[in-house]
């Protein structure tokens, strides 16, 4: 090309970069136009703010009227002025960091989508180093542009100064990320006694050698052991009409979509003739890529030695994936119900094989007892496959039907989410199977105890002996659960910001799972009912756990409630018609929605508040038993559910020599007959009332905006032969008459008080 040529062309870019700014030019506002918009926004504003504030104000007066526009109008004025500085000093600043700090916003924004318990201290940490990266990164480029010569001496010294604070910041900033935060406090309070179980550790291997084998489609494109080395193959299933949003990365990872869903398991069994008890393990949401089925090992193991056959299921294809999910985009929508079918699924390859004779499992499996156990987003879909299998149809759409019907007796759920599916728009009914939930007051994903909820909402109905625990675990996360997971709950570097010491070690929580998981399956599916006062209070299996703090919480069939809190607004009356609820001198007296860390627990409880330094009078709080509907003998436990509220009894009375209201609280629980004789024990005769477990999540108080501790209930009960062995031998416990709780040893407190009644 010429030199000509090129000159040529650049003036013609010339003259239409002119052309181009003269059009833009004739059509921008100029300054006056630009103010005279200001004036018309302004006062079209000030219109609104001031019909606002008339409706807000008018009514207490012309004064405060105007003195209530006033600070309405400048409070608006300070926000606006406010957000203006920040968009000042943004445009003053190099379009190339302001670039590089709306990417960090996008960035802590991502990562804030999985971090919301700890959002403040991810947002704290994450600006922080980027500032102090910032003045580092400026000092270093001064230096080494030859800057420093030309400088003046207070330019050198702001130099020198943001290169000190910046690397300072970054140094210790670092150490402080690496650092996994403070140590666990045991809580620690003396408690009665309690004599050891005279059963067998049962976390403890059994007499039954183990095997292990695969099942699945043949065809999986990342593991053997469903691929090549698979023992067993199993037909595909079509899930679509249970899940939307299944991008066509997902398919291209694993090759297959929602119509052809394969049912990969691995299995541990016992040899043996058997039948066997049969035990399905679903895992939860974990990034896909990184697989989730393997890392119930320790359980598939110790559970087979002692006589069930396990199986870890594999759905890993329904995990979330940064990848497959377009970075979050397009999650898939509506998997827990599909996880929940495909269990049923794989229950009914099972009851196949059972009655196939050329399969290695014909009639070694017992399906008269079937659980199902799942962690995290498994654990609501056990109890979703759980009442699917009793349903004729899928509740979102009749087109879809169920014919399952099998014998699933027990549900397992580990630290289990709530609420992701809602049948009709109402919590998962779970009716005649038994339930356990285990969860920690340490867990960083499912801050609250979500499995709670469920737990309420598993009743019995057909007379049979059903029931249902759980346990909270004082030290326990979410991943330590599952091997694969362990102590990180969520990915780094977000986990830098959680307080991981304050966590038990893995052996030891997986020691905890053992041991309930173990001793559940015994008692309901192979009726080892010495394991039975395990549930009722952990205490009796002290000797095989780890030393760390428990709330457990028990209910049978064969216990009568009294009082539930749910039945309706009326403070006085109770859930089993007929009864009488009265408060005496009581600080606190309401029924309410129990407040979970995150959202609420959907039950309703009893609050009740007292303070001796208000009142010279005893406070108590009495329940008048119903005259009919309650059947009691000599061999009747009395039970409660009861929690430390952790609030101030007397918030309106200030006074700095006020006790701490985090104290452990004892009180009195007196029964009456219906001749007026009465009978007192020492709530600490069963068990002190400990305060609520604490967990704090991130390694400052400051980094999350949630509570640090929730209501967990715990179960107490009492034999009415031990009140009549107490006292009183006039008292006539088969005609009771009233219940009390007086609260008389310890000065304040508030208590939270749930499921009153009496249990065969």
């Amino acid at each position: 090309m010429t030199a000509n040529k090129i000159d040529h062309k650049g003036h013609l870019f010339k003259r239409i970069g002119e052309r181009l700014r003269w059009a833009w030019n004739s059509i921008t506002p100029g300054p006056r136009a630009w103010r005279g918009a200001a004036w018309g926004a302004l006062i079209v504003l000030v219109s609104t703010l001031l019909a606002t504030a008339y409706s807000m104000f008018a009514a207490a007066g012309p004064l405060r009227f105007a003195i209530g526009t006033l600070l309405f109008l400048a409070a608006l004025a300070l926000v606006g002025g406010f957000l203006t500085l920040v968009w000042r000093i943004l445009k003053s600043l190099p379009a190339f960091y302001t670039w590089v700090l709306a990417c960090t916003l996008a960035a802590f924004g991502l990562l804030g989508m999985f971090g919301l318990p700890v959002l403040i201290g991810l947002l704290a940490a994450g600006f922080g180093i980027i500032v102090a990266a910032s003045l580092l990164g400026a000092g270093v480029a001064v230096l080494a542009r030859g800057g420093w010569s030309e400088a003046s001496r207070v330019q050198r010294i702001i130099t020198i100064s943001g290169l000190t604070l910046g690397a300072v910041g970054l140094v210790f900033g670092t150490i402080w990320l690496l650092d996994d935060g403070s140590p666990l406090v045991l809580p620690s309070y003396s408690d009665a006694q309690i004599e050891p179980l005279a059963m067998p550790d049962p976390s403890q291997p059994g007499s039954y050698a183990v095997q292990t084998l695969f099942y699945g489609s043949g065809q999986d494109l990342h593991r053997e052991e469903y691929s090549v080395d698979v023992d067993l193959i199993t037909d595909t299933v079509d899930g679509s009409a249970l899940v939307e949003r299944w991008t066509g990365l997902r398919t291209g990872y694993w090759g297959f979509d929602p119509q052809a869903l394969p049912l990969n398991g691995r299995v541990w069994y016992p040899e043996g003739e058997g039948p066997f008890p049969l035990v399905l393990i679903a895992h939860g949401n974990h990034p896909m890529e990184d697989f989730s089925d393997n890392g119930y090992a320790y359980l598939g193991e110790l559970l087979a030695s002692r006589g069930f056959i396990v199986v870890s299921v594999d759905e890993n294809f329904l995990n979330m994936s940064l990848f497959a999910d377009v970075l979050v985009i397009s999650p898939l929508k509506g998997e827990s119900d599909l996880r929940a079918w495909l269990l049923l699924e794989h229950l009914r390859v099972w009851h196949d094989w059972n009655a196939a004779l050329d399969n290695p499992f014909y009639k070694k499996v017992d399906l008269d007892n079937v659980a199902l156990m799942g962690h995290s987003r498994g654990g609501e879909a056990v109890a979703i496959a759980a009442a699917f299998n009793q349903l004729s149809y899928y509740p979102d759409d009749a087109a879809v039907r169920f014919d399952y019907g099998f014998d699933i007796r027990s549900v397992v759920a580990i630290a289990p989410i709530d609420g992701q599916y809602k049948p009709t728009g109402r919590g998962t009914p779970l009716e005649n199977l038994n339930y356990l939930v285990l969860h920690g007051a340490h867990d960083m994903d499912v801050v609250s105890f979500s499995g709670s909820k469920q737990y309420t909402r598993v009743h019995f109905t057909d007379g049979e002996n059903w029931f249902k625990t759980s346990l909270y675990i004082y030290g326990a996360n979410h991943g330590q659960f599952n091997t694969s997971w362990g102590r990180k709950d969520l990915f780094e570097p977000l986990m830098r910001v959680f307080n991981l010491q304050q966590l038990i070690p893995a052996a030891q929580q997986e020691q905890i799972a053992e041991v309930y998981i173990s001793a559940f399956l015994e008692a309901t599916l192979s009726g080892e009912l010495g394991y039975l006062p395990l549930f009722r209070d952990h205490r009796n299996g002290q000797k095989w756990l780890p030393d760390t703090s428990y709330i457990n919480r028990y209910e049978d069939a064969g216990t009568q409630l009294v009082s539930t809190y749910q039945e309706d607004i009326n403070l006085v009356t109770t859930t089993l018609p007929g009864g009488v609820q009265e408060g005496e001198n009581l600080t606190v007296w309401r029924e309410q929605l129990i407040e979970a860390k995150w959202g609420d627990m959907e039950n309703n409880a009893v609050y009740l508040g007292w303070d001796a330094g208000t009142s010279a009078a005893e406070a108590s709080y009495s329940i008048q038993l119903p005259k009919s509907g309650l059947i009691l003998d000599q061999n009747s436990i009395l039970v409660f559910s009861l929690a430390a509220a952790n609030e101030d009894p007397t918030p309106e009375i200030k006074d700095e020599g006020k006790k701490e209201t985090r104290e452990i609280i004892d009180l009195t629980v007196e029964i009456v007959d219906a001749a007026g004789e009465a009978v007192r024990l020492p709530l600490s005769s069963f068990s002190f009332l400990q305060p609520q477990l604490e967990g704090q999540i991130g390694k400052a108080g400051f980094m999350s905006p949630l509570p640090k501790s929730e209501v967990v209930f715990q179960h107490f009960e009492f034999p009415l032969e031990s009140f009549t062995a107490a006292a009183n031998p006039a008292f006539d416990p088969l005609h009771l008459e009233q219940v009390r709780f007086i609260f008389d040893r310890t000065r304040a407190g508030v208590i939270v008080l749930d499921d009153i009644g009496f249990r065969d």
